[in-house]
Protein backbone atom coordinates (compact mmCIF):
# COMPACT_ATOMS: atom_id res chain seq x y z
CA UNK A 1 0.00 0.00 0.00
CA UNK A 2 2.74 2.60 0.65
CA UNK A 3 3.94 2.05 -2.66
CA UNK A 4 1.10 2.78 -4.14
CA UNK A 5 0.62 5.94 -2.16
CA UNK A 6 4.16 6.76 -2.89
CA UNK A 7 3.59 6.06 -6.57
CA UNK A 8 -0.06 8.51 -6.60
CA UNK A 9 1.61 10.93 -4.65
CA UNK A 10 4.97 11.58 -6.96
CA UNK A 11 2.46 11.22 -10.39
CA UNK A 12 -0.44 13.81 -8.94
CA UNK A 13 2.52 16.27 -7.92
CA UNK A 14 3.77 15.85 -11.39
CA UNK A 15 0.40 16.05 -13.25
CA UNK A 16 0.11 18.95 -11.33
CA UNK A 17 3.05 20.82 -12.38
CA UNK A 18 1.70 20.15 -16.23
CA UNK A 19 -1.52 21.93 -15.26
CA UNK A 20 0.63 24.83 -14.79
CA UNK A 21 1.90 24.75 -18.15
CA UNK A 22 -1.80 23.67 -19.53
CA UNK A 23 -3.78 26.47 -17.69
CA UNK A 24 -1.19 29.21 -18.88
CA UNK A 25 -1.20 28.14 -22.03
CA UNK A 26 -4.61 28.15 -22.53
CA UNK A 27 -4.91 31.62 -20.75
CA UNK A 28 -2.05 32.76 -23.44
CA UNK A 29 -4.54 31.21 -26.21
CA UNK A 30 -2.08 28.91 -27.28
CA UNK A 31 -2.70 26.24 -28.83
CA UNK A 32 -1.96 22.63 -26.90
CA UNK A 33 -2.01 19.88 -28.99
CA UNK A 34 -2.49 16.98 -26.34
CA UNK A 35 -3.08 17.31 -22.23
CA UNK A 36 -2.40 13.89 -20.77
CA UNK A 37 -2.59 12.05 -17.17
CA UNK A 38 -0.40 9.40 -17.05
CA UNK A 39 1.95 7.82 -19.23
CA UNK A 40 2.09 4.75 -22.04
CA UNK A 41 -0.89 3.45 -24.15
CA UNK A 42 -4.53 5.66 -23.19
CA UNK A 43 -7.39 3.99 -21.76
CA UNK A 44 -9.23 7.15 -22.40
CA UNK A 45 -9.41 9.92 -25.22
CA UNK A 46 -11.55 12.94 -25.63
CA UNK A 47 -10.78 15.68 -28.15
CA UNK A 48 -12.48 18.94 -27.21
CA UNK A 49 -11.90 22.45 -28.73
CA UNK A 50 -8.56 21.27 -30.63
CA UNK A 51 -7.18 19.65 -27.74
CA UNK A 52 -6.55 15.86 -27.27
CA UNK A 53 -7.43 14.80 -23.48
CA UNK A 54 -5.88 11.73 -22.41
CA UNK A 55 -5.50 9.03 -19.62
CA UNK A 56 -2.87 6.71 -20.30
CA UNK A 57 -1.88 3.44 -18.55
CA UNK A 58 0.54 4.11 -16.46
CA UNK A 59 -0.18 6.69 -13.58
CA UNK A 60 3.04 8.27 -13.65
CA UNK A 61 2.67 11.93 -14.15
CA UNK A 62 1.86 13.37 -17.21
CA UNK A 63 2.43 16.09 -20.18
CA UNK A 64 1.20 18.77 -21.81
CA UNK A 65 1.92 18.72 -25.71
CA UNK A 66 2.11 22.54 -27.30
CA UNK A 67 4.08 22.34 -30.09
CA UNK A 68 6.93 24.15 -29.10
CA UNK A 69 9.11 21.96 -31.84
CA UNK A 70 7.36 22.25 -34.28
CA UNK A 71 8.49 25.51 -36.55
CA UNK A 72 7.04 24.85 -39.84
CA UNK A 73 3.26 26.49 -38.38
CA UNK A 74 1.85 29.97 -39.17
CA UNK A 75 -0.90 29.63 -36.77
CA UNK A 76 -0.95 32.76 -34.65
CA UNK A 77 -1.57 30.63 -31.85
CA UNK A 78 1.48 28.40 -31.77
CA UNK A 79 3.60 28.21 -28.99
CA UNK A 80 6.61 29.89 -30.53
CA UNK A 81 4.16 32.94 -32.40
CA UNK A 82 3.64 33.98 -29.07
CA UNK A 83 5.30 36.81 -27.52
CA UNK A 84 8.28 36.11 -25.57
CA UNK A 85 6.52 37.11 -22.14
CA UNK A 86 3.69 35.01 -22.85
CA UNK A 87 5.82 32.24 -23.53
CA UNK A 88 7.95 32.42 -19.96
CA UNK A 89 4.53 32.62 -17.98
CA UNK A 90 3.76 29.40 -19.74
CA UNK A 91 7.07 27.81 -19.12
CA UNK A 92 7.51 28.95 -15.37
CA UNK A 93 3.66 28.17 -14.17
CA UNK A 94 5.06 24.43 -13.75
CA UNK A 95 7.46 25.45 -10.77
CA UNK A 96 5.26 27.90 -9.86
CA UNK A 97 2.29 25.47 -9.78
CA UNK A 98 4.28 23.19 -7.56
CA UNK A 99 4.95 25.63 -4.98
CA UNK A 100 1.36 26.44 -4.84
CA UNK A 101 0.89 22.66 -4.58
CA UNK A 102 3.09 22.36 -1.57
CA UNK A 103 1.48 25.98 -0.08
CA UNK A 104 -1.56 24.33 -0.46
CA UNK A 105 -0.58 20.70 1.54
CA UNK A 106 1.36 23.13 4.29
CA UNK A 107 -1.92 24.81 4.90
CA UNK A 108 -3.70 21.31 5.33
CA UNK A 109 -0.67 19.58 7.66
CA UNK A 110 -0.33 22.83 9.96
CA UNK A 111 -4.17 22.88 10.68
CA UNK A 112 -3.91 19.00 11.40
CA UNK A 113 -0.84 19.17 13.16
CA UNK A 114 0.07 22.30 14.70
CA UNK A 115 3.35 24.53 13.86
CA UNK A 116 6.45 24.01 15.59
CA UNK A 117 7.48 27.52 17.09
CA UNK A 118 11.17 28.42 17.55
CA UNK A 119 10.55 28.53 20.92
CA UNK A 120 12.94 26.50 23.47
CA UNK A 121 11.05 24.08 25.69
CA UNK A 122 14.08 23.10 27.19
CA UNK A 123 17.93 24.56 27.59
CA UNK A 124 20.15 22.07 28.51
CA UNK A 125 22.27 22.98 31.41
CA UNK A 126 26.24 22.31 30.61
CA UNK A 127 25.23 23.39 26.52
CA UNK A 128 26.55 26.55 24.85
CA UNK A 129 22.82 27.65 24.55
CA UNK A 130 22.65 27.55 28.41
CA UNK A 131 25.82 29.40 29.01
CA UNK A 132 25.44 32.08 26.02
CA UNK A 133 22.06 32.78 29.06
CA UNK A 134 19.23 31.23 26.65
CA UNK A 135 16.99 29.66 29.14
CA UNK A 136 12.67 27.97 28.51
CA UNK A 137 10.38 29.98 27.03
CA UNK A 138 12.85 32.59 24.86
CA UNK A 139 12.37 32.46 21.11
CA UNK A 140 14.78 32.19 18.95
CA UNK A 141 14.88 35.12 15.95
CA UNK A 142 17.79 34.66 14.05
CA UNK A 143 20.73 32.27 13.62
CA UNK A 144 23.96 34.20 11.46
CA UNK A 145 21.49 37.14 9.89
CA UNK A 146 19.01 33.89 8.73
CA UNK A 147 15.41 34.71 9.67
CA UNK A 148 14.05 31.70 11.86
CA UNK A 149 10.33 30.73 11.81
CA UNK A 150 10.27 26.99 12.80
CA UNK A 151 11.88 24.97 14.99
CA UNK A 152 12.72 22.41 12.60
CA UNK A 153 15.22 25.12 10.92
CA UNK A 154 17.41 25.64 14.38
CA UNK A 155 17.81 21.83 13.84
CA UNK A 156 18.47 22.23 10.45
CA UNK A 157 21.05 24.88 10.55
CA UNK A 158 22.99 23.17 12.98
CA UNK A 159 22.92 19.86 10.96
CA UNK A 160 24.31 21.66 8.29
CA UNK A 161 27.02 23.41 10.22
CA UNK A 162 28.27 20.85 12.43
CA UNK A 163 30.55 22.22 14.81
CA UNK A 164 30.81 25.97 13.82
CA UNK A 165 30.40 29.06 15.63
CA UNK A 166 26.67 30.64 15.18
CA UNK A 167 25.37 34.03 16.31
CA UNK A 168 21.83 33.26 17.75
CA UNK A 169 19.52 35.94 18.36
CA UNK A 170 16.72 34.91 20.61
CA UNK A 171 13.84 37.41 22.41
CA UNK A 172 12.47 37.26 25.66
CA UNK A 173 9.89 39.68 27.50
CA UNK A 174 9.98 41.74 24.24
CA UNK A 175 13.53 42.31 24.06
CA UNK A 176 16.07 40.42 22.35
CA UNK A 177 19.85 38.99 22.97
CA UNK A 178 22.99 38.11 20.60
CA UNK A 179 25.56 35.78 21.34
CA UNK A 180 28.22 33.71 19.82
CA UNK A 181 27.21 29.79 19.98
CA UNK A 182 29.55 27.11 19.58
CA UNK A 183 27.72 23.64 19.59
CA UNK A 184 29.63 21.43 21.93
CA UNK A 185 29.97 17.93 20.81
CA UNK A 186 27.59 15.19 22.68
CA UNK A 187 29.84 11.77 23.19
CA UNK A 188 26.57 9.72 23.72
CA UNK A 189 25.09 11.09 20.51
CA UNK A 190 28.20 11.26 18.57
CA UNK A 191 26.85 14.78 17.14
CA UNK A 192 27.33 18.39 17.37
CA UNK A 193 24.27 20.41 20.07
CA UNK A 194 23.14 23.61 20.73
CA UNK A 195 21.63 21.90 23.86
CA UNK A 196 17.91 23.40 22.80
CA UNK A 197 14.54 21.09 22.80
CA UNK A 198 11.65 22.40 21.29
CA UNK A 199 8.65 23.71 22.97
CA UNK A 200 6.50 21.08 20.90
CA UNK A 201 3.58 21.95 18.47
CA UNK A 202 0.84 24.83 18.82
CA UNK A 203 -2.47 24.45 17.68
CA UNK A 204 -3.11 26.80 14.63
CA UNK A 205 -5.91 29.05 13.92
CA UNK A 206 -7.15 29.83 10.02
CA UNK A 207 -4.96 32.68 9.74
CA UNK A 208 -1.64 31.06 11.84
CA UNK A 209 -2.30 27.71 9.35
CA UNK A 210 -1.62 30.12 6.34
CA UNK A 211 1.23 31.72 7.79
CA UNK A 212 3.02 28.59 8.98
CA UNK A 213 1.90 27.03 5.74
CA UNK A 214 4.32 29.18 3.91
CA UNK A 215 7.53 28.99 6.09
CA UNK A 216 6.74 25.20 5.97
CA UNK A 217 7.25 25.59 2.18
CA UNK A 218 9.97 28.48 2.59
CA UNK A 219 11.54 25.80 4.98
CA UNK A 220 12.09 22.97 2.20
CA UNK A 221 12.97 25.39 -0.28
CA UNK A 222 15.66 26.87 1.87
CA UNK A 223 16.58 23.06 2.84
CA UNK A 224 16.56 22.13 -1.13
CA UNK A 225 18.98 25.06 -2.20
CA UNK A 226 21.64 24.63 1.00
CA UNK A 227 21.86 20.69 -0.35
CA UNK A 228 22.21 21.91 -3.97
CA UNK A 229 24.91 23.99 -2.37
CA UNK A 230 26.65 21.21 -0.10
CA UNK A 231 26.71 19.26 -3.70
CA UNK A 232 27.97 21.58 -5.80
CA UNK A 233 30.90 22.08 -3.13
CA UNK A 234 31.13 18.56 -2.68
CA UNK A 235 30.13 18.79 0.81
CA UNK A 236 28.13 15.62 -0.08
CA UNK A 237 28.31 13.05 -2.68
CA UNK A 238 26.32 12.52 -5.67
CA UNK A 239 25.94 8.73 -4.13
CA UNK A 240 23.78 10.75 -1.06
CA UNK A 241 21.31 11.77 -3.87
CA UNK A 242 18.02 9.37 -4.16
CA UNK A 243 15.98 9.44 -7.08
CA UNK A 244 11.82 8.13 -7.61
CA UNK A 245 13.17 4.51 -6.52
CA UNK A 246 14.71 6.26 -2.84
CA UNK A 247 11.76 8.17 -2.67
CA UNK A 248 9.10 5.38 -3.07
CA UNK A 249 10.78 3.30 -0.43
CA UNK A 250 10.90 6.14 1.99
CA UNK A 251 7.13 6.98 1.46
CA UNK A 252 6.67 3.41 1.98
CA UNK A 253 8.90 2.59 5.18
CA UNK A 254 6.92 6.15 6.65
CA UNK A 255 3.79 4.31 5.62
CA UNK A 256 4.43 1.03 7.28
CA UNK A 257 5.41 3.10 10.62
CA UNK A 258 2.99 5.47 10.45
CA UNK A 259 -0.49 3.30 10.19
CA UNK A 260 -0.08 1.24 13.25
CA UNK A 261 -1.00 5.05 14.96
CA UNK A 262 -4.18 5.48 12.63
CA UNK A 263 -4.80 7.22 9.31
CA UNK A 264 -4.55 10.70 10.53
CA UNK A 265 -0.55 10.05 11.66
CA UNK A 266 -0.30 8.48 7.94
CA UNK A 267 -1.98 11.44 6.40
CA UNK A 268 -0.15 14.29 7.92
CA UNK A 269 3.12 12.13 7.05
CA UNK A 270 2.27 11.73 3.67
CA UNK A 271 1.31 15.62 3.38
CA UNK A 272 4.88 16.48 4.55
CA UNK A 273 6.50 13.78 2.06
CA UNK A 274 4.25 15.56 -0.51
CA UNK A 275 5.37 18.88 0.60
CA UNK A 276 8.72 18.35 0.63
CA UNK A 277 8.97 16.35 -3.12
CA UNK A 278 6.46 19.62 -4.88
CA UNK A 279 8.91 22.23 -3.59
CA UNK A 280 11.58 20.48 -3.98
CA UNK A 281 10.24 19.62 -7.81
CA UNK A 282 9.66 23.65 -8.39
CA UNK A 283 13.55 24.81 -7.32
CA UNK A 284 14.96 21.83 -9.57
CA UNK A 285 12.57 22.52 -12.50
CA UNK A 286 13.83 26.56 -11.74
CA UNK A 287 17.85 25.45 -12.05
CA UNK A 288 19.43 27.03 -15.28
CA UNK A 289 19.88 23.87 -16.62
CA UNK A 290 19.72 22.54 -20.05
CA UNK A 291 16.12 20.80 -21.01
CA UNK A 292 14.87 22.08 -17.58
CA UNK A 293 12.13 24.57 -17.47
CA UNK A 294 15.18 26.79 -15.76
CA UNK A 295 17.32 26.59 -18.77
CA UNK A 296 14.29 27.63 -21.25
CA UNK A 297 14.11 30.35 -19.29
CA UNK A 298 17.20 31.19 -19.71
CA UNK A 299 17.12 31.23 -23.30
CA UNK A 300 13.82 33.29 -23.23
CA UNK A 301 14.71 35.62 -20.85
CA UNK A 302 18.16 36.13 -23.75
CA UNK A 303 15.45 36.75 -26.29
CA UNK A 304 13.80 39.40 -24.19
CA UNK A 305 16.99 41.02 -23.52
CA UNK A 306 18.14 41.09 -27.39
CA UNK A 307 14.82 41.08 -28.64
CA UNK A 308 15.85 38.41 -31.34
CA UNK A 309 15.14 34.87 -30.56
CA UNK A 310 18.15 32.35 -30.39
CA UNK A 311 18.32 29.78 -33.65
CA UNK A 312 15.64 27.02 -32.25
CA UNK A 313 18.08 24.47 -34.04
CA UNK A 314 21.01 25.47 -31.35
CA UNK A 315 18.41 25.99 -28.82
CA UNK A 316 17.66 22.43 -29.49
CA UNK A 317 21.52 21.09 -29.23
CA UNK A 318 21.70 22.72 -25.77
CA UNK A 319 18.32 20.97 -24.39
CA UNK A 320 19.43 17.73 -26.32
CA UNK A 321 23.09 17.37 -24.56
CA UNK A 322 21.31 19.11 -21.34
CA UNK A 323 19.01 15.28 -21.54
CA UNK A 324 21.15 12.92 -22.17
CA UNK A 325 23.74 14.04 -18.88
CA UNK A 326 20.45 14.23 -16.81
CA UNK A 327 19.60 11.16 -18.28
CA UNK A 328 23.51 9.62 -17.20
CA UNK A 329 22.85 11.27 -13.74
CA UNK A 330 19.30 9.66 -13.31
CA UNK A 331 20.63 6.16 -14.10
CA UNK A 332 23.54 7.03 -10.96
CA UNK A 333 20.89 8.28 -8.92
CA UNK A 334 18.61 4.67 -9.45
CA UNK A 335 21.54 2.40 -9.08
CA UNK A 336 22.43 4.13 -5.73
CA UNK A 337 19.09 3.75 -4.98
CA UNK A 338 18.61 0.58 -5.58
CA UNK A 339 21.99 -0.40 -3.90
CA UNK A 340 20.64 1.35 -0.57
CA UNK A 341 17.04 -0.55 -1.21
CA UNK A 342 18.06 -4.40 -1.94
CA UNK A 343 21.34 -4.53 -0.91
Amino acid sequence: MGIIIAILIFSFIIFFHELGHFTLAKLNHIDVQEFSVGMGPAIFTKEHRGTLYAVRILPIGGYCAMGEDDEATDSPSNFNNKSVWARISVIAAGPVFNFILAFACAVVLVAMAGYDQPVAGGVDEGYPAYEAGMRPGDRIVEMNGKNIHLFKEVQVYNQFHQGETVELTYERDGRQYTADVTPLFDEELQYYRLGITSSGYTAATPLTALEYGAYEVKYWIDTTLLSLKMLVTGRVGVDQLSGPVGIVDVVDDTYQEAKTYGTATVAVNMLNIAILISANLGVMNLLPLPALDGGRLVFLAVEAVRRKRIPPEKEGYVHFAGIVLLMALMVVVMFNDIQRVFF
